[in-house]
């Protein structure tokens, strides 16, 4: 799933090649993006900004409206120069914003939305959103705050609360845990302030790392290219999809197991993240 350093390089690379355009043809196959479009349309409107909220990317426009997309499991937005081949099929097409440089298209995007700026500052979704990790004015204290407050929760399902903090994902929830030593089974109530502090440090500084992977260049397809071991694709993690291998800092085995109301992926290594008790 695509966290909040992949949705933010997607809307950097976007920016750069939209931003100041005139949109020419838009296009989705939803209906309520279709209808406002109808309304209002995008057509001969200028793209003003790109900004990504959490795992939110966010494309404004001249006439006020903002286009909010949300990739879920399996979303991706392409680059294409106008004529060149897709990478997808158009039957995967779900939203299409070309300008004149430039064809945007996101393929399996499950959430395609175009609002209005009384629809966006009231949207559900986005007002009950924690600090994002990676804003630049990232409020630690407020998410620190915020996961304190979680009572007995365990880590790994308050690191992927996105009302406590937004734009940490399952990738992230196995890695960072790992590298501060703490089991996703804990208890959060059983951490101190500094260990908290300690969890959104790591989780920025990692997802800072991953944003600027792979140049600033506009590119054909804005998907993951993570790492937070090492840019070898075979050693890019340190526990994330690596149950039953060795643990690559005391070589015990690395545990898989699923967890919280979702049932999500969790690895963590016995050894190194005890758990309490």
């Amino acid at each position: 799933m695509p966290e909040g350093d992949t949705i933010l390089r997607a809307a950097k690379t976007l920016s750069r090649a939209l931003v100041g355009q005139e949109v020419t043809r838009f296009e989705s196959s939803y209906a309520q993006p279709s209808a406002a479009d109808d309304q209002a349309p995008l057509k001969g409107q200028t793209v003003t900004a790109v900004r990504a909220v959490g795992k939110h990317l966010l494309i404004e426009f001249s006439g006020g409206l903002t286009l909010r997309t949300h990739m879920r499991m399996n979303g991706s937005w392409h680059i294409y120069r106008p004529g060149e081949a897709w990478q997808k099929h158009r039957r995967f097409m779900r939203v299409l914003l070309e300008t004149p440089p430039f064809v945007a298209v996101g393929f399996d995007v499950p959430v395609v939305e175009l609002l209005s700026s009384r629809e966006l500052d009231r949207h559900p979704a986005l007002n009950k959103l924690g600090p994002d990790v990676l804003s630049a004015d990232f409020d630690e204290a407020e998410a620190v705050r915020r996961m304190s407050a979680q009572a007995d929760r365990e880590l790994g399902e308050v690191l992927l609360d996105q009302k406590v903090c937004a734009g940490i994902g399952n990738v992230y929830k196995s890695e960072v845990l790992f590298l501060c030593g703490l089991d996703p089974r804990r208890a959060q109530s059983t951490i101190s302030a500094m260990q908290r502090q300690k969890i959104y440090r790591t989780a920025r500084k990692l997802m800072q790392a991953n944003v600027t992977i792979g140049g600033e260049g506009p590119v054909t397809y804005l998907g993951m290219r993570r790492t937070t071991h090492s840019e070898d694709p075979a050693q890019r993690a340190w526990v994330y999809g690596r149950g039953g291998e060795l643990c690559r800092k005391c070589g015990s085995r690395i545990e898989f197991f699923k967890q919280g109301d979702g049932a999500r992926s969790t690895y963590a290594c016995p050894t190194c993240q005890p758990r309490p008790g």
